[in-house]
C-alpha cells in the first residue's frame, strides 16, 4: 500500500513513528494527524509556562513549524513525544528570553527527588466536584507562582506525565538534577500552600 493510498482512517491507525515516515514521503495529511494528536497538550503545557493565551498560540504553532521541518532529523530511537516536547520546550525558553521574562536564578539541591505531592482529590465524587475544581484551581494558582524553570519540571511530570528520563530528554538536564529540582519545586509549592493557609499538605 503506498503512502498515497491511506485512507484517514487508516491515517489514525499509525504509529507516530509511521505518520512521520508517510509524512517525509509528502503525505500532508498525516501530519495532519500527529498535529490532531498532540496539538492540545502542547498548547497546554506551553500556555501553562507562559500565562500568555496569544503568546502559548504563537509558540504553538511555531513548535508544529520546526516539527514538520525537522521530520527528516527525528530518529525512532527516542521517543516522537519526547523529541516534540523537547523541541516545546526550547521553543517556549526562546520566547522567555526574547521577552525578558523573569526567569530566576536556579538552585542546586542535594535532595534524591522521591518526595511526591498529591495534588488530585481522591475520591473525586459527582458531589466533590466544585471543590474539586477549587482545588485544582488553587494548584494552578500555586504553580504559577513557582519560576519558571521549576514551574516546567512540575508541568512536565504532573501535567505531562513525562518520566524522569524523558524530563532529562527534553529539558536537556542531567537526570540527578531533574530529581533535585522536582524535589526542590514540590518543597516550594508546600510552602506556598502553608502561605496560602492550607495545612497537612
Amino acid at each position: 500500500m503506498t503512502a498515497l493510498s491511506l485512507t484517514l482512517d487508516k491515517l489514525q491507525m499509525l504509529s507516530d513513528a509511521e505518520l512521520i515516515g508517510v509524512s517525509i514521503k509528502g503525505r500532508e495529511d498525516s501530519f495532519e494527524e500527529l498535529v490532531r494528536r498532540y496539538q492540545r497538550p502542547i498548547a497546554g503545557y506551553v500556555f501553562r509556562m507562559l500565562g500568555d493565551y496569544d503568546a502559548s498560540l504563537d509558540v504553538t504553532q511555531e513548535v508544529f513549524i520546526k516539527v514538520y521541518n525537522s521530520l527528516h532529523r527525528y530518529s525512532s530511537d527516542y521517543k516522537f513525544s519526547t523529541w516534540l516536547y523537547r523541541i516545546a520546550h526550547n521553543a517556549t525558553i526562546d520566547h522567555i528570553r526574547r521577552n525578558s521574562y523573569n526567569t530566576l536564578s536556579l538552585e542546586t539541591e542535594t535532595a534524591d527527588g522521591a518526595y511526591q505531592l498529591q495534588i488530585e482529590s481522591r475520591d473525586p465524587s459527582p458531589e466533590k466536584e466544585r471543590e474539586r475544581k477549587e482545588w485544582r484551581a488553587e494548584i494552578d494558582t500555586v504553580v504559577k507562582r513557582l519560576p519558571p524553570a521549576y514551574r516546567e519540571l512540575i508541568l512536565l511530570r504532573h501535567s505531562q506525565d513525562l518520566s524522569y528520563d524523558e524530563i532529562a530528554e527534553v529539558t536537556g538536564l542531567p537526570l540527578g538534577t531533574v530529581k533535585n529540582r522536582l524535589f526542590r519545586a514540590r518543597e516550594m509549592m508546600r510552602e506556598i500552600f502553608v502561605d496560602r493557609g492550607f495545612t497537612g499538605i
